[in-house]
């Protein structure tokens, strides 16, 4: 019951958004897993070949999405490309994220020195456009699924950091900080328990928000052929793979850009939700168990 009215207080848009985002989820964990082709080995070619949208091959295998140019199921090449772009998209916007944080957290925590330094790389990076840092960054190393992740978290840590930054040197003058202090908890130990939980919203919110832009600028790249490298499917490549054939067969191209159309916008209402659901609480959560010691 207590989930059902969780879900029931939710705007139209956030429950559409989550549904949608369960759904390709569900999709890319299971329809590869059950196909009955594999969505990345080549078969009959001939009479496979770019076949229209629930059509059925000459054996009788129907085609939901229809087929690409090599005769490979295009809505099983779309959920396996789900699986990996969603997987690099949330595990680049977490990593940015728990980079972001801990450098935000340590900067508003000490102050001086380190806050400088940290903030002047922050805002030195953020004055270069991200996509032209990954341009440079996946130009430099050897494309694949490990250098889209790394080069994702290294050029998106530096807003988490700043909204960090700013909610620690706040938190850090409250007074359940100062009575922390007084009863001898550490400073290590007052900023991971009694800072950080008030100050995370943002962060979280933030990587929310950050999973769409991840996902898009991994399609992006590997539109480029600077990301996921075929045969590995990804919503990128299948929709620069269908550019020649737009024309012709346009659902080679339309059937992946809408997946990613909808997971981006999906990810960004959901944060716009969350940041919403977390403007409205108590802004500072009152410290428990300040009187235990590290």
């Amino acid at each position: 019951m207590k989930y059902v009215r969780f879900w029931r207080g939710l705007d139209r848009a956030t429950q559409a958004s989550i549904a949608a985002l369960v759904l390709l989820t569900v999709g890319a964990v299971l329809v590869p897993a059950v196909a009955s082709h594999d969505p990345i080995a080549i078969g009959d070619v001939i009479t496979r070949r770019l076949l229209p949208p629930l059509s059925r091959d000459p054996a009788g295998a129907l085609h939901v999405l229809g087929t690409d140019r090599f005769g490979r199921d295009l809505f099983v090449r779309m959920m396996l490309a789900g699986r990996l772009s969603l997987a690099v998209g949330i595990v680049g916007s977490v990593l940015a994220a728990a980079a972001g944080s801990a450098i935000g957290a340590v900067a508003g925590w000490r102050g001086g020195i380190i806050d400088r330094v940290a903030m002047a790389a922050a805002d030195t990076m953020l004055a270069v456009p991200r996509l032209v840092l990954l341009l440079v960054c996946a130009a430099l190393w050897q494309p694949g699924i490990t250098t889209v992740v790394v080069v994702l978290a290294a050029t998106g840590w530096m807003g988490v950091a700043r909204m960090i930054r700013a909610e620690v040197a706040a938190a850090r003058v409250r007074p359940y900080v100062e009575a922390a202090r007084a009863l001898g908890v550490p400073g290590g130990r007052a900023l991971w328990r009694h800072v950080l939980p008030n100050a995370i919203g943002p962060a979280i919110v933030a990587t929310t928000l950050g999973v769409g832009s991840a996902v898009m600028l991994e399609s992006g790249l590997s539109f480029l052929g600077l990301g996921i490298q075929p045969p590995a499917p990804s919503w990128g490549n299948m929709i620069a793979s269908g550019r020649d054939v737009i024309v012709s067969a346009p659902w080679v191209a339309l059937a992946p850009g809408l997946a990613l159309i909808v997971t981006v916008v999906a990810a960004t209402l959901l944060g716009d939700a969350w940041r919403d659901r977390i403007a409205g609480d108590v802004p500072v959560v009152a410290s428990r168990g300040l009187s235990e010691r590290a």
